[in-house]
């Protein structure tokens, strides 16, 4: 096989003057230790430019002006959703030059734009804009210690086969597909139970497994609140929560936590069984300071809402 390397000028004229003298292509390819398709390549270029030196990049000429550029990238900031291909036909469409999606790729890069996946949030009207920055601005001005008298509390549902997509391995590059590189994955999991937990300022309940996966209003009083000791006062306040808004609630980052810590076992569960002993065994181990963390990193999205007057927060 063939060795991959740089090609002078001198090795160039070279080749040329082989080729010029009789030789076949692929005797001088042989001699040389070049592929047939690099000596046959600048053989056909030899003979339309009459050259075989090699043009460099900075002699290349710019398919596009400095104006055109910018109206590449003033095209794609009007339309975030826009391709480069589209890009490219409506450049073409405006200026009756042709140019090619790679070009436009490489404009709008060197206008400071890149391709990147949207964040995503759940989708908000005006009316839930309105309420979430409401409820913000009444919580304003709560202190740590009015936050340590609010329990959170959520339900979640959790598969036997993870379907976190930040887990990363280390591997050799072209080695994606041996067997210790894949992890197995069905499409429609056949086993999920759905939990139950409450998180506070240095405290939390006990994880409670939801039976027949059907939360009701009578069953989270009778199977959580009962039996967790939530009932005992009177003086016990229900905290109204804007809707649409799971990202000031930051059990849902706990969830996140125990779902990659029961992923990343040694022994994943296998069973239903072993996954609600996984489950409990982990939210069990989770260290308190995590569940602290990420109640005062909710104060901090509240004053961070207020701040984008109600607006999208990245989950």
């Amino acid at each position: 096989m063939s060795s991959r390397h740089h090609i002078d000028d001198f090795m160039r004229g070279r080749i040329i003057g082989k080729i010029e003298e009789g030789r076949k292509i692929t005797d001088v390819a042989r001699e040389f230790n070049i592929a047939h398709s690099v000596v046959s390549r600048l053989w056909k270029s030899f003979k339309t430019t009459g050259m075989c030196s090699r043009r460099h990049g900075r002699d290349r000429v710019r398919s596009t002006t400095p104006a055109e550029d910018r109206y590449i990238v003033l095209s794609a900031k009007g339309n975030w959703r826009t391709t480069a291909q589209q890009v490219a036909n409506q450049f073409l469409a405006a200026s009756g030059k042709q140019i090619s999606r790679k070009t436009v790729a490489r404009r709008l890069r060197g206008g400071g734009l890149y391709a990147r996946r949207p964040v995503v949030c759940v989708p908000f009207t005006r009316q839930h804009r309105t309420a979430r920055l409401q409820w913000c601005r009444e919580h304003h001005n709560w202190t740590e210690q009015d936050w340590a008298c609010v329990l959170f509390s959520d339900e979640s549902r959790f598969s036997l086969s993870s379907d976190c997509r930040r887990q990363l391995i280390w591997r050799e590059s072209g080695t994606a597909y041996r067997p210790e590189n894949i992890q197995e994955k069905d499409r429609y999991p056949t086993c999920s139970i759905m939990v139950w937990a409450g998180i506070m300022i240095n405290g939390r309940t006990r994880l409670h497994v939801v039976a027949n996966e059907t939360m009701t209003g009578q069953r989270y009083i009778d199977e959580v609140l009962l039996p967790h000791d939530c009932l005992d006062s009177e003086s016990i306040q229900r905290l109204v929560w804007p809707a649409r808004s799971p990202d000031l609630n930051p059990i849902e980052n706990v969830w996140d936590a125990l779902g990659r810590q029961v992923a990343g076992r040694n022994y994943p569960p296998t069973i239903k069984n072993t996954l609600i002993r996984a489950l409990t065994e982990e939210w069990d181990k989770l260290h308190q300071q995590l569940l602290d963390n990420v109640v005062q990193s909710m104060i901090r999205r509240v004053e961070c809402c207020i701040t984008l007057h109600g607006g999208h927060i990245p989950y």
